[in-house]
């Protein structure tokens, strides 16, 4: 597969942008009286920890953001990770080995990712739409949570460090 470096910047970038706005989308969920956010609902691992987070939603008016936030977190998964994957082949293809290494990093983060995040919010997401926890859904997405967010990081950090390899190697040049 040839990617070129231009479209993964645009999809890894864009998933960038696409967090931010997650990002801020959930954070209108908690003040006032609401203090349990999305990030609470993701560890929650138990029908009734679900329950009570979501009728803390009810009752404060944000139940409607918290969904808005979990499609938007959905929108971002698939921006982000397809910036990863691409980027990852990207930088497979290139001849040093250290660009090679940071490559195979970020495709085999970035496919982790994609799978356990959307494992995750899902999960989060089906008892989000049903207003109600289910213990196996609960605990499958605060399960995933722990690899995604090492996918998260592994892969932005591979990225990362392919971009600056690459412009020091460029320097160099």
């Amino acid at each position: 597969m040839t990617v070129s470096r231009r479209a993964f910047l645009i999809w890894w970038i864009g998933g960038l942008v696409a967090f931010g706005i997650v990002i801020w989308l959930s954070s209108g969920i908690t003040g006032g009286d609401v203090t349990l956010g999305i990030l609470d609902h993701q560890a929650a691992g138990s029908a009734a920890r679900v329950d009570e987070i979501q009728q803390q939603w009810l009752a404060g008016g944000v139940l409607d953001l918290a969904r808005i936030a979990m499609i938007g977190d959905l929108v971002f998964i698939g921006i982000y990770g397809i910036g990863c994957v691409l980027a990852g082949y990207y930088y497979r293809s290139r001849s040093q080995i250290v660009l090679k290494a940071f490559g195979l990093t970020a495709l085999v983060a970035g496919v982790l990712f994609l799978a356990t995040d959307y494992g995750e919010t899902i999960a989060q997401f089906i008892q989000l739409m049903e207003l109600q926890g289910d213990d196996d859904l609960a605990g499958f997405a605060a399960t995933l949570r722990l690899v995604k967010v090492f996918a998260f990081i592994a892969a932005t950090l591979a990225v990362i460090g392919a971009l600056l390899a690459e412009r020091l190697s460029s320097r160099a040049s």
